[in-house]
C-alpha cells in the first residue's frame, strides 16, 4: 500500500518548506552594538537619568527632576552611570537578544507557531535572557550611581563607580549587584512582547492609510512612526519600572521595608504615592522609546552600510 503524497497549498507532491535557523552574524552584532552605543551616549542616558530620578523621587515632577539632576553635576549629571554601566549594557544586550531570540523563534516554529507568534516568543525570551545575563547588574549599578547623591548632600565624598560596585559585592555578593533583576525581567518580557505586537498593529494601520496593504516597502518616516507608536505605547508597564528603581535605589527612607521584593515595593509605592506614583517617569520613558526607534530605524541604513564596508559581510538583521 503506497503512502499518500503530502500536499502543500493544494499542490500535490510539494514538500513543506525547510525550516532554517537564522544565522547570528558578527556584522549583525556589530550593527546592534554600534546603534545602541550611539543611542545611549546621545539622548538615551539623559532620558534614562531623568526617568530614574523621577521614579526614585516621586514627589518631583519633570521640572523638579531636571533641577535635581542639574544641581547634582550640571550637564554631566545627566550622564551619570553612562561609563561603564550603560556602555556595557548597550554593547552586550543586543548580542544576547539576537542569540537567544533566534533560537527561541526557531524552536517556536518547530512547534507550529506562525511568523507573528514566533516573533513575539523570540523577543520575549530574548528580553528575559537580557535581564538575567547583563541588564540586571547594569541597571542596578546605573540606578545606584543616579540615586547615591544623598551621600554627597550630607557632606561626605561619595565613592567612585568601581568602589561602589566592589562595596556592594563584598557586602551582598551577586544578589546585591543584581538587586531588582526579577523586576527587570518582567519589564523586558512585557516590553518586548507588547512592542512587537503594538508595532505590528501600528504598521497595519499605516499601510491601510497609505494604501500599501500588499507588502509595498514603507518609507523611513512610516517605519519610524510605526516603531515609535509601538515603543511609546509599550510604556503601559511603567509601574514595574518604578518598582525596579525603588528596589535598586540608594535613596534613604526609614519607612521603606527592608529586603524589598517586587510585591513589597509595589505596596510601599502605592501606599505612599498612589497610582500616580507607579507611573512617575512615564513621559521621559516614552521619549526614550521614540529616540531608540529614531536611532535604530532612521540611522539604521547608514550604520548598516558602514558595517558592511568594515566587515565585508552582508548585514541581515532587521532594524
Amino acid at each position: 500500500m503506497s503512502t499518500p503524497t503530502q500536499t502543500i497549498a493544494g499542490v500535490p507532491g510539494a514538500e513543506p518548506p525547510k525550516l532554517e535557523k537564522k544565522p547570528v552574524k558578527f556584522s549583525n552584532l556589530l550593527l546592534g552594538a554600534g546603534l545602541n552605543l550611539f543611542e545611549v551616549t546621545t539622548l538615551g542616558q539623559p532620558l534614562e537619568v531623568t526617568k530614574t530620578t523621577m521614579a526614585a523621587n516621586r514627589a518631583d515632577g519633570m521640572a523638579g527632576a531636571i533641577s535635581r539632576i542639574w544641581a547634582r553635576g550640571g550637564v554631566l549629571g545627566f550622564y551619570q552611570g553612562l561609563i561603564p554601566w550603560a556602555w556595557i549594557e548597550a554593547s552586550t544586550k543586543g548580542a544576547v537578544l539576537l542569540f537567544v531570540a533566534s533560537e527561541a523563534e526557531y524552536y517556536a516554529k518547530t512547534f507550529g507557531a506562525n511568523d507573528f507568534g514566533s516573533g513575539i516568543i523570540g523577543g520575549m525570551t530574548g528580553g528575559l535572557a537580557q535581564a538575567y545575563a547583563t541588564m540586571g547588574f547594569c541597571t542596578c549599578m546605573k540606578t545606584v550611581e543616579i540615586t547615591k547623591h544623598k551621600v554627597a548632600a550630607s557632606g561626605v565624598k561619595p565613592p567612585g563607580t568601581l568602589e561602589t560596585f566592589m562595596g556592594i559585592w563584598r557586602k551582598e555578593g551577586i544578589r546585591g549587584i543584581n538587586r531588582g533583576v526579577n523586576a527587570v525581567a518582567v519589564r523586558q518580557v512585557t516590553n518586548w512582547g507588547s512592542r512587537f505586537g503594538l508595532s505590528r498593529v501600528a504598521e497595519t494601520g499605516i499601510r491601510k492609510v497609505t494604501g500599501k496593504e500588499h507588502g509595498e516597502k514603507l518609507g523611513v518616516m512610516e517605519k519610524v512612526l510605526a516603531s515609535a507608536l509601538g515603543g511609546g505605547l509599550s510604556a503601559w508597564n511603567q509601574p514595574i519600572e518604578v518598582i525596579r528603581v525603588e528596589m535598586q535605589s540608594k535613596t534613604v527612607d526609614p519607612n521603606r521595608p527592608a529586603n524589598l521584593t517586587v510585591g513589597k515595593a509595589a505596596r510601599y509605592i502605592y501606599q505612599n504615592n498612589g497610582l500616580k506614583g507607579l507611573y512617575r517617569g512615564v513621559t521621559p520613558r516614552i521619549g526614550l522609546g521614540i529616540w531608540q526607534t529614531v536611532c535604530m530605524v532612521a540611522l539604521g541604513d547608514v550604520a548598516k552600510e558602514a558595517v558592511e564596508k568594515l566587515t565585508g559581510d552582508k548585514v541581515t538583521a532587521k532594524h
